[in-house]
């Protein structure tokens, strides 16, 4: 059935709008952080998938890299093993370790990249630790006020380095490289890493583009609860001194900002929760969620 006049001219003006961006951004490399309700809906899980094939396409270079956060305590539970948390964080001993690899590393990765496949893409799946792609280090947390030794987490790592030869083979040969966020310490041990941070410092190593994060928010909110978006980073700034940036968003929006500080030309917090997120973000005059620039440009 033929679009009528008033479809037509929508379709026009959506592929109109995005042709600019098509143009502006081919041949350049986009770091996604695929997370949320984004990883576990399955319209979105699609959606997701197309985005990612029709950027390759079109002559972008998409790069994905992957949380699990929800999935790997499923999978703990199950197993009857007990999951213990300190700020926020997963003490992560041996056992739970070998769980983080099997959901990170092989589930959701391995689900991931059969999905773009089976979109039309060619993806290829990777951990941290192929190719000593991400060099990890452990994560402590700081001692206390009160005089308290520093607690260690176990297996949670942060970044030490970035190798990125082998995405430059994969980009290269016309893969898209799926990661999941487990790096390798100097003795070998396996690290589970926050996927907000492996996404940042890998778009930083691969001087990317765009590094956009998916979120269940519809980005970052001013107290009247309305989007803000074209920020600075020093606007950026302001509103951490301010306290308008605080909460569980603080860390995210504190990983967007240091990629932009290190080269990374564009953050976007995206709502993962809208389908063709990501298009819409990249290849719309307004976009979706909260950008944040070195400058005042999009």
């Amino acid at each position: 059935m033929p679009l009528s006049s008033s479809q037509a001219a929508t379709v026009a003006e959506v592929l109109t709008e995005a042709l600019p961006y098509i143009r502006r951004f081919q041949d350049k490399t986009i770091v996604v952080k695929f997370g949320g309700n984004a990883m576990t809906d399955e319209a979105l899980q699609a959606s997701f998938a197309r985005d990612v094939v029709l950027m390759k396409l079109v002559g972008m270079n998409p790069i994905v890299v992957h949380g699990g956060g929800p999935q790997i305590g499923d999978l703990l539970e199950r197993l009857k093993i007990e999951s213990h948390f300190v700020d926020g964080m997963r003490v992560t001993n041996e056992a739970t370790m070998d769980v983080v690899q099997m959901v990170l590393g092989g589930l959701i990765n391995k689900d991931i990249v059969g999905l773009i496949n089976a979109h039309g893409g060619r993806a290829i799946g990777l951990t941290g630790k192929d190719a000593d792609l991400v060099r990890a280090k452990p994560m402590k947390l700081k001692a206390k006020a009160d005089g308290s030794a520093p607690v260690d987490l176990g297996h949670v790592g942060d970044v030490a380095h970035i190798d990125r030869a082998v995405i430059d083979l994969l980009v290269g040969s016309e893969y898209i490289p799926v990661i999941a966020p487990i790096g390798i310490g100097e003795d070998g041990a396996s690290y589970n890493i926050n996927a907000d941070v492996v996404a940042g410092r890998l778009a930083e190593a691969v001087d990317a583009e765009k590094l956009i994060l998916l979120t269940n928010t519809p980005g970052l909110l001013d107290a009247q609860g309305t989007v803000l978006t074209g920020l600075t980073a020093k606007k950026v700034n302001d509103l951490i001194e301010d306290g308008t940036i605080h909460g569980g968003m603080l860390p995210k929006i504190t990983h967007a900002l240091e990629a932009v500080e290190h080269g990374v030309r564009s953050a976007h917090i995206i709502d993962g929760r809208v389908e063709h997120a990501v298009l819409l973000e990249i290849f719309t005059d307004t976009g979706i969620g909260t950008l944040i620039t070195r400058d005042e440009e999009r």
